[in-house]
């Protein structure tokens, strides 16, 4: 099966079933037609026999995938469509597909690897990150919180270097990211075609020795993100001595505070939960988070006016009470 569009090419090379995401001059942002076209290719390699492997990969330079096309969503909200609603479901039904797919599925994570972009890569069972790679979950920055059934993975990250990748959207580097548990193994970019002609035969490689991240030894992680309090957690920050926790503390005082709160609870409540929950609580997260005006207005300040002035409701941590906190969890 060959199919080539604006947005997706999928192919079977060899053995090899490849999808290509194909915007580049958006960072190959997803839509709902590059979704429904993933989903159809791996429904219909699944009992393929000739298809021993599959690969995920982006075009162009600058990263396998920056994400939803939130402009897109920010208007299907503003028109008062379930258009964004509709979409996220199907990714969600997608990233579970990834994750139970019968056969391997290999993603290259180069570049800019950001939220539905790692989504469509961090749920499979092997995960390439090169020097360029750059993974991270913004989504407080704009009034959402990490979804596609990221916090599943990051809950799971040793000490608190998850919690703090969800709360700040930090950008996580090769080493970091395997060290978080969204990705496998270092390939340096030069080596990605060998270990494509390898996957064009049917085998997936093995995998050397993977470097340290920029985290690594970052012991002010583990000692600020402690307990359920993101008030606690914003004053640890940025009262701590290390420089890289007060540039981090004034990071997150920039988030969405509702964002921040749901997404902490969220994030504790992940550690006992499969990626199928996961998934669930994110749908009603979801829907929570689209009747509300911070992501139309995060959206705004971030890609729409690019003005980086959000005004949120409410503007504040210590104006999230509990109440309302646990309102999206119903």
């Amino acid at each position: 099966m060959n199919q080539n569009d604006e947005s997706l090419v999928i192919r079977v090379e060899d053995r090899l079933g490849r999808i290509t995401l194909n915007r580049p001059r958006q960072i190959n942002a997803l839509t709902m037609p590059m979704i429904d076209g993933i989903r159809a290719a791996l429904a219909g390699w699944v009992d393929d026999p000739e298809v021993a492997v599959v690969l995920i990969d982006g075009a162009g330079e600058r990263g396998l995938c920056a994400g939803a096309d939130i402009r897109a969503l920010r208007q299907s909200i503003l028109d008062g469509t379930d258009g964004a609603m509709g979409f996220l479901a199907d990714e969600y039904d997608m990233n579970a597909t990834l994750a139970e797919y019968p056969k391997p599925i290999v993603a290259y994570q180069r570049g800019i690897t950001f939220g539905g972009g790692l989504g469509v890569s961090a749920h499979c069972s092997v995960r390439l990150v090169s020097e360029d790679s750059s993974l991270a979950m913004p989504e407080t920055l704009i009034g959402l919180w990490p979804d596609v059934g990221i916090l599943h993975l990051l809950a799971r990250s040793p000490g608190q270097v998850g919690v703090h990748a969800a709360l700040t959207g930090a950008r996580l580097d090769a080493g970091d990211a395997i060290r978080a548990g969204l990705a496998d193994h270092f390939v340096p970019a030069a080596g990605l075609a060998a270990v494509t002609e390898s996957l064009r035969s049917g085998v997936v490689p093995p995998f050397g020795a993977s470097p340290p991240g920029q985290l690594a030894g970052a012991s002010w992680i583990d000692e600020c993100y402690i307990g359920d309090d993101a008030e606690r957690i914003l004053l640890a920050l940025l009262e701590h001595p290390d420089p890289a926790a007060r540039e981090a503390g004034r990071t997150l005082a920039g988030m969405a505070p509702t964002s921040v709160k749901v997404t902490l609870r969220a994030v504790r409540a992940a550690r006992s939960m499969t990626l199928r929950e996961v998934l669930d609580q994110d749908l009603r997260l979801a829907r929570h988070f689209l009747s509300r005006p911070d992501l139309p207005e995060g959206i705004r300040a971030q890609v729409v006016d690019k003005d980086r002035n959000p005004q949120w409701q409410p503007a504040r941590l210590v104006d999230v009470t509990d109440a309302d906190v646990s309102a999206f969890f119903t």
